[in-house]
């Protein structure tokens, strides 16, 4: 396996090929595992570390799907309180509207939250974006941490 460091916009990424056959490379990116598929194939001549992960795989074996991340299903215990919380997690999303880092996280799980309260401050193009509550509710879950690079579109927390 080759491994590979870069930096990406100020984000370090290690990236580990796993396996190379063809146009398709299995990878693991800062220890999360992706199927990419390439332009073309890697030339073995100018590359033979790279080839040498080739593998083939048995005729019966199903091809690889990439894994995504699955939550666990959160079991709720059954207490007697006057005030039900709601689970971890339910709720509306709160999204990131453009690529970005995160580089604070202002509310904890649990926190009460108002319409415009700053929750969350994103830096996209050398800028810091505060990211505000679009609802009004209790945070149940923070999906993201410090420093992590996220999409648009990206779940950042959730209220409830």
């Amino acid at each position: 396996m080759k491994t590979y460091q870069y930096k990406v916009q100020g984000v370090d990424y290690e990236v580990e090929i796993a396996e190379v056959e063809g146009k398709i490379a299995r990878v693991n990116v800062n220890g999360i595992p992706f199927e990419i598929e390439m332009q073309k194939p890697i030339n073995a001549a100018k590359h033979p570390a790279l080839a040498a992960t080739k593998k083939t795989a048995p005729a019966a074996e199903a091809p690889v799907a990439p894994v995504a991340p699955v939550a666990a299903p959160v079991q709720p215990v059954a207490k007697p309180q006057a005030t039900q919380a709601a689970p971890a997690g339910a709720g509306n999303p709160v999204k990131a509207p453009l690529p970005g880092t995160v580089n604070a996280i202002n509310v904890k799980v649990g926190d009460t939250v108002s319409i415009g309260d700053v929750v969350i401050i994103l830096e996209a193009m050398k800028m810091q974006n505060n990211i505000e509550a679009e609802y009004a509710g209790t945070v149940t879950s923070i999906t993201v941490n410090p420093g992590d690079s996220v999409m648009e579109g990206t779940v950042l927390l959730t209220i409830g």
